[in-house]
């Protein structure tokens, strides 16, 4: 098999920087799957998407210059349509030989289930891969992922950015062929401003180090790597290091072919801005890197990536701090008048800022949040107190001006602000730490304020959003529930915070309705109306301030299936068998932490050689009691017993509740377990030789008592039967 070197290169105008990644893979997996489809042999190796602003790449090690033999098969019409009584075509089989080019005498026969047919088995010789080719490239780019296809010229097709060159050889050889009106050639094009004519590739083999000469770093991972060296290279410079986000180095790659990097700076005085806001300018508004001191303070110095190497760098490096000072100036105005107002002014302002139609204020809010938080923070050996009070201010800085300008530093922003006004570092670390987790991957809270506030406020957010009709629905979630779910349970697990949830939520749910009813009453709406518009019914009791309805328990149980749904995705992240997740669930523990630790105790477990034998024996003993009739006794009786091996389950399952009971209290798990997995001999050799189901009723219900008792204890720390296969 003749396999040559496969290199195609599309040539745009500058391409989406965000979508760009994804671009390439698409067109590299498309031609790849072209390829294949026509049985064109390919050897991959270690090639990879290539890809600049301006040009989209495929370049294989090896790919075979034509299609293996192609075999067809085309099946006809049985022998009882096809042929006469004298054994003549009939009008059916000759029309099939016609079509297929033959006369009827060359088919062959095939038999299936419903009898013999006639056959056209034919094979031809393979097409040439360089015919195939445009084909293949024009099917690679109908099915790349461009949300908004550009139309230029007069042209009926569409692209991301218009195409102005195509690049396709096989070997040595160019590839004849057009897409979307251009021809294919070896004529690649340079750097846009220091190599702008055309670039001529030899070969797959050279095209690289061609571009490389030109200017071009079409390899991203070479590109992104000097990006990274250049960047850290000139910080050391200024005895700094630089802070290079992964988000933001992926752009940057994307918008330059031949990265260079320039050392900026700005004006100290600017340091005493927050500098979450200056790094958010920097990396949001300009694409610079931050560069930090020893101490990992914010310096006044930046770096910019140049895509060109410039005759006046000088110039280039004004260039970019021309355009931060604004910027910065408008931080520290912004910075300067929200210290003037005072968090406290702020947090009066937010009666008049809606939360949600049905939710009221946020100042509802946050008093829901402060009553929840005051209640937590004792169970977990926080000042009640300073709970509170971070609570009360936690949403004080949406009324900033900074908070305005830069919705990101939520919290950030609180922080400083209560600083400022002296309030205690405890309550300014926990208004900042409440958002956390604030993305998928980030750490929990540290403080113990900032953990309770962070439980309190999504735990609020979850009861506001399922009152008012916000559950999550395909990919819609509003008021991000999932996520809020999902930093509920893990704050709560990796603080190993030992939280009755249920309760929580039922108290979270309460606060709520609590909040609808007074809103009721503010808009003066009939029973008829509260009923629509909120789904609350003014008729039902209140007993002590609390309303005790069906919604609001059956609400708070709704919303703890709905974070255990969320667990499930955090626990299989972790490497946790779904079988083991759903053996804990099926008990629903109150608290996360206990589930967690019951996790971790089942996973044990199932490392055991008793392990299976037990947990088919308790899905056995769970489904003889589903369809036992009758009722069954407490605890059995010791009178009727009969055979040895009851009386030794008897004898065993009354010793391991002495021995297991201290530990099951006192959730030491794993402890319960081990000593579980010891009944595997007793329990064996009950089901091997005593039957349950025998025609005496005493004796019936004594051992369905028995294998009762047995059940509950194994299945105390989770549903084993789970792990039965």
């Amino acid at each position: 098999m003749n396999m040559q070197p496969l290199l195609i290169e599309l040539g745009t105008d500058e391409l989406p920087v965000k979508a760009l990644p994804g671009l390439a893979q698409a067109f590299f997996d498309g031609v790849i799957a072209g390829l294949g489809k026509r049985g064109v042999a390919v050897e991959q190796g270690d090639a990879k998407p290539l890809y600049t602003p301006r040009r989209l790449a495929v370049l294989l090690p090896g790919v075979a210059t034509e299609q293996p033999e192609q075999k067809s098969e085309v099946l006809g019409p049985y022998l009882n349509i096809a042929l006469d009584a004298d054994g003549q075509p009939t009008k059916a089989l000759q029309g099939f030989a016609a079509k297929a080019g033959v006369d009827w005498t060359r088919l062959e026969k095939t038999s299936d289930a419903k009898g013999e047919r006639f056959v056209h088995r034919a094979v031809s010789p393979g097409v040439a891969t360089a015919a195939l080719l445009p084909e293949i490239v024009n099917e690679a780019i109908a099915a790349m992922p461009i949300p908004k296809p550009m139309r230029w010229g007069d042209h009926a097709y569409a692209f991301a950015r218009p195409v102005h060159w195509l690049v396709m050889l096989l070997g040595d050889a160019v590839v004849e062929g057009e897409v979307m009106e251009i021809r294919a050639g070896r004529s690649s094009r340079g750097h846009r401003f220091m190599q702008a004519g055309v670039v001529d590739i030899a070969s797959p083999g050279n095209y690289i180090e061609a571009l490389r000469n030109a200017k071009v770093l079409v390899d991203p991972d070479a590109r992104r790597a000097r990006i990274v060296a250049e960047a850290e290279a000139v910080a050391r410079e200024v005895g700094g290091t630089v802070r290079i986000d992964a988000d933001l180095l992926e752009e940057v790659n994307g918008l330059n072919e031949w990265p260079v990097a320039v050392l900026g700076a700005f004006e100290r005085d600017f340091l005493a801005v927050p500098q979450e806001a200056l790094i958010s300018t920097m990396e949001a508004n300009q694409k610079f890197f931050p560069v930090f001191d020893a101490g990992q303070h914010l310096t006044e110095y930046f770096i910019g990536t140049s895509n060109i190497e410039s005759k006046d760098v000088a110039e280039v490096r004004k260039g970019y701090e021309r355009v931060i000072r604004p910027r910065f100036a408008d931080a520290r105005f912004f910075y300067d008048e929200d210290l003037k107002q005072g968090l406290v002014s702020m947090n009066e302002g937010l009666a008049s800022v809606k939360y949600q139609d049905k939710l009221g204020t946020v100042a509802d809010k946050v008093a829901r949040v402060a009553t929840l938080a005051e209640t937590i923070a004792p169970q977990v050996g926080v000042d009640a107190d300073t709970a509170r009070r971070a609570a009360e201010l936690s949403k004080a800085d949406l009324q900033s001006r900074m908070v305005n300008e830069f919705p990101e530093l939520q919290g950030v922003a609180g922080r400083y602000y209560a600083n400022a006004m002296g309030e205690a570092s405890d309550v300014a670390l926990a208004i900042d730490e409440a958002y956390r987790p604030r993305f998928a991957g980030d750490d929990i809270a540290l403080s113990g304020a900032g953990k309770v506030l962070a439980i309190a406020e999504r735990l609020d957010t979850l009861a506001g959003g399922f009152a008012a009709g916000l559950k999550p629905s395909g990919n819609k979630d509003p008021f991000a529930l999932r996520r809020n779910a999902l930093g509920l349970a893990r704050t709560i697990i990796e603080s190993g915070f030992d939280l009755d949830l249920v309760e929580l939520l039922k108290k979270a749910t309460s606060k709520t309705l609590i909040s609808q009813i007074e809103l009721i009453q503010k808009e003066k709406l009939s029973a008829a109306e509260a009923i629509k518009k909120y789904g609350v019914n003014l008729d039902e009791v209140l007993e002590e301030g609390v309303p005790i309805t069906s919604v609001t328990w059956a609400s708070s149980a709704e919303i703890y299936d709905f974070i255990l749904d969320r667990l499930r995705g955090y626990y299989a992240d972790k490497g946790v068998p779904a079988s083991h997740f759903n053996a804990v669930a099926e008990l629903k523990p109150k608290s996360l932490y206990d589930f967690d630790r019951r996790i971790d105790a089942i996973g044990t477990f199932a490392q055991l050689p008793e392990a299976e034998a037990l947990a088919a024996a308790n899905k056995r003993i769970r489904n003889i009691l589903r369809k036992a009739e009758g009722d069954i006794p407490a605890i059995e009786d010791p009178a009727l017993l009969s055979e040895p091996a009851e009386f030794a389950l008897a004898e065993a399952v009354e010793a391991m509740y002495g021995e297991t009971g201290h530990a099951l209290a006192h959730g030491d798990y794993v402890d319960v377990l081990a000593h579980l997995a010891r009944l595997r001999p007793q329990v064996d050799a009950f089901f091997d030789n005593v039957m349950v189901n025998v025609e005496d009723a005493a004796v019936r219900a004594n051992r369905l008592a028995l294998l009762r008792r047995l059940s509950e204890r194994l299945g105390s720390v989770a549903a084993i039967e789970y792990l039965s296969a």
